[in-house]
């Protein structure tokens, strides 16, 4: 059998990390972190990461501050941005850039996500 693929979902309220986890734990190995800090020492630490889900607004870094940091040391990891706003010039940014591969609206489609991560090779 074909082992889970490995998701870290950062998102500094607890409660968004939480509902994630039980909505996705069945299909994906979910690592979550309430800090883009403790997002890149999960990443280094789980080197089975192959999907990144950033929330946008977080205090000190924001989503695409973290995953701009984070693709510099792990390129080869697919990144998405969840927001709960409509698409910014700074996500619209980072999608035509390459640096995320797509961006989500909360509350989050469970279908459209599984769909991404799915597809990523």
């Amino acid at each position: 059998m074909k082992s889970k693929r490995t998701i870290l979902y950062v998102d500094d309220e607890k409660i968004n990390l939480l509902l994630f986890e039980i909505n996705f734990q069945d299909k994906y190995k979910v690592i979550g972190a309430d800090s883009p800090e403790k997002g890149f020492l999960q990443l280094k630490e789980n080197p089975d990461i192959s999907v990144v889900i950033s929330d946008m607004r977080m205090p000190d870094m924001n989503g695409v501050q973290f995953v701009a940091k984070a693709k510099k040391k792990f390129p080869n990891i697919s990144y998405f941005i969840l927001t709960g706003y409509d698409i910014t010039e700074e996500i619209a940014d980072a999608l035509r850039t390459g640096l995320i591969d797509r961006y989500f609206k909360k509350p989050f489609n469970l279908k459209e996500i599984s769909e991404a991560v799915d597809n990523v090779p």
